[in-house]
């Protein structure tokens, strides 16, 4: 979220203080990340420590502080995992109005994200053998039935061509939605060719899936935390998945951010961690599913909430910006292809 929620900092105080017995004197609202429904902050305390705050306002899933704990008590060090409530809970509840929302606490740790700040080769190698850790983890059996399943579903690609037709026939009043519009008009035949490819790649997997296993879903740059001459950690466990490796790995070499490196050195030096060779078998047809479907998810992500929404503006024209930015030289469209071979 890029703007402040109308949350008063005396009820952020009042939550630290009932659900974690802290005495927080500073509350600073961080304008970070694509996801509307989660705001963030950096607390500090009466004693000159540093929190990390986050409030998520929709369905809250448990298994995205479980897993964490869990990952970090296995011994995977780039997982920070939240702090517990006074009842011994990985996260609380604030009340702000008639909106009850979660909280979920962390340490601060000062870094930037993988796009401002390059990875180093040995910071990448370490990047690939702690998500190879992470797609090896054995989960207990409680924990594995509270995670969603990959299913292939078309409920993206739907909407994406419901948006299609509503951009083509309706009159938007909104200079921003009817930008917008014009623009999927404009790069119509582009999308529909996004969506066949993404629907014969999820029939050929839904025939004869891979072999699941835990994944972060959406393991991009901005959810790289580096931290000066220190350890790296990946972070934002707000929607875990069962499913094909290549759900993470389409991040990598797929245009996803990473700065300050070609991609052949992203897949060379990644790869040489997760599986010690630099030859991790990958599952192409996986890897190009993933691509093409993840530029939808973010056309009909994005299209929801300007067709639909008329809250948070800042948010709003950023949205559009990034939508764009996929069609652009080089990027993610240019990146998903290239899987292919036609590129």
């Amino acid at each position: 979220m890029l703007e402040k929620p109308a949350i008063p900092d005396e009820s952020i105080i009042a939550c630290l203080q009932a659900e974690y017995a802290l005495d927080i004197t500073r509350v600073e609202f961080l304008p970070l990340g694509a996801d509307l429904n989660t705001a963030v902050y950096r607390l500090t305390a009466q004693d000159g420590t540093p929190w990390f705050f986050k409030l998520r306002s929709a369905y809250f899933d448990e298994t995205s502080v479980l897993l964490p704990r869990l990952m970090a008590d296995q011994g995977i060090s780039q997982v920070i995992p939240p702090l517990p409530t006074r009842s011994g809970q990985l996260w609380g509840r604030l009340q702000a109005g008639v909106k009850t929302y979660t909280t979920i606490l962390y340490p601060f740790i000062a870094g930037d994200n993988a796009n401002a700040v390059p990875l180093s080769p040995q910071q990448w190698t370490e990047f690939g053998a702690a998500l190879r850790r992470i797609h090896t983890l054995a989960l207990p059996p409680h924990v594995q039935a509270r995670i969603r399943r990959e299913d292939f579903s078309p409920q993206w690609r739907k909407m994406v061509q419901d948006f299609l037709a509503q951009a083509a026939d309706h009159l938007w009043d909104n200079p921003l939605e009817q930008d917008l519009a014009s623009f999927l008009s404009a790069h119509q035949g582009d999308i529909l060719g996004l969506l066949q490819q993404a629907e014969d790649f999820a029939a050929a997997l839904r025939a004869q899936p891979p072999a699941f296993t835990l994944c972060h879903s959406d393991v991009h740059a901005y959810n790289l935390l580096l931290t000066p001459g220190g350890p790296l950690y990946i972070v934002d466990w707000d929607d875990p998945i069962l499913a094909p490796k290549e759900r993470d790995l389409m991040f990598i070499g797929g245009g996803q951010g990473f700065s300050g490196c070609t991609l052949e050195q992203e897949e060379d030096w990644f790869y040489r961690g997760y599986d010690g060779l630099g030859q991790a078998p990958v599952d192409r047809a996986a890897l190009a599913y993933y691509r093409f479907e993840r530029i939808l998810v973010d056309i009909a992500v994005i299209c929801e909430q300007i067709f639909l929404s008329d809250d948070n503006r800042m948010d709003r024209e950023q949205e559009v910006i990034w939508l764009k930015s996929n069609f652009d030289p080089g990027s993610t469209i240019e990146m998903a292809y290239r899987t292919l071979g036609k590129v």
